[in-house]
């Protein structure tokens, strides 16, 4: 492989991931609608390790409005409840037997603008790791130019 494929290989590598995170960050967001990856990124006090939600309990979605989380194990009710009423999602579960119901708030207007405003600085931090990638990748290629090796290029 030339040098120039592996720059470009590496930058669209690093590139793919800061979509990959900005996908990642973008699925945290809570918005009106019930979907249990809202909850993925919650980790339960597991016999002293901290482990996963979705690895200790079945999250699904009974409809748009309501999640449904029901622990593996009996005695680990409470402390998934806990921890989903203490996390930063602003949730309210409530127990139901072996089942925990996590009803979604309704999204008013001033929780819309907020939504809005935490989606712009995600693209936009996005947006400065791309820039960043490219920035660094064409100063790579420059050098490899002016230290000859490689003839030149067309257009960066």
């Amino acid at each position: 492989m030339s040098d120039v494929s592996i720059v470009l290989s590496e930058a669209l590598e690093r590139m793919g991931k800061s979509l990959d995170v900005l996908k990642l960050d973008l699925q945290k967001i809570r918005t009106g609608r019930a979907h249990p990856s809202i909850l993925e990124h919650i980790h339960v006090d597991y016999y002293g390790s901290m482990t996963p939600l979705t690895q200790v309990a079945n999250v699904t979605a009974i409809d748009s409005r309501t999640l449904s989380v029901v622990p593996w194990e009996k005695t680990m009710s409470a402390a998934v409840e806990k921890v989903i009423r203490e996390s930063d999602l602003g949730l309210n579960p409530a127990s139901l037997g072996e089942q925990i119901r996590v009803p979604m708030p309704a999204l008013t207007e001033e929780r819309r603008k907020d939504l809005i405003k935490v989606v712009r600085k995600e693209a936009e931090a996005a947006k400065v790791a791309i820039r960043n990638i490219r920035r660094d990748s064409n100063t790579e290629l420059k050098n490899l130019v002016k230290d000859k090796e490689i003839l030149s290029l067309i257009h960066i």
